[in-house]
This record gives structure tokens, sequence and C-alpha cells, in this order.
């Protein structure tokens, strides 16, 4: 019997898809078996404040300058060349 290369095509592309949609049964069943339990947030206490303090910068001279360097690298342009007006810490 000789098998055309269009069913062969066919029944690979089908092979690949149900054992795709089977999978994606699996992880949906594991997750429903074995997922974390989601637990009520807790409350925050009243006595904590909402807006965080910004702490001083022990060394800022340094960390202006460090940072000065690295950018000025970066660029490729001398030191002199950049001006940091501001300094604020993200995180």
């Amino acid at each position: 019997m000789q098998v055309s290369n269009l069913f062969v095509c066919v029944m690979g592309m089908g092979v690949t898809f149900i054992g795709l949609i089977c999978l994606i049964f699996l992880i949906n069943l594991q997750s429903l078996l074995f997922g974390k339990k989601e637990e009520a947030p807790a409350a925050v206490p009243a006595s904590v404040p909402l807006a965080p303090v910004q702490e001083e910068i022990p060394n800022r001279g340094e960390l202006i300058a460090a940072i000065s360097a690295a950018v000025a690298e970066d660029m490729g342009v001398d030191v002199s060349a950049i001006r940091i007006l501001s300094l604020k810490k993200l995180s």
C-alpha cells in the first residue's frame, strides 16, 4: 500500500495537535491538584506609615562620582561632560 505525502503530513500534524491538547489538560489538572492555595492577605496594621521614609546617603559624593564615571564610560564621553542634577533612590 502506498502512503501519500499528504496523508503523512496530516497525520503528523494531527498527532502533534492532539498531543499538545493532552499536555494542556494535564498541566491544568496538575495545577488544580497541586496548586498553592491562595491565603487571604494579612491586614496592614494602622501604625505602619504609608509613605516610606527616605534614608540619607552616607557617601553621596562618592556615589555621584561612581555613577558619573559609569555613565561617561557607557556614552563614550569625558566625565566632565556629564552633569547629574538629581539623585533619587528607587527601591
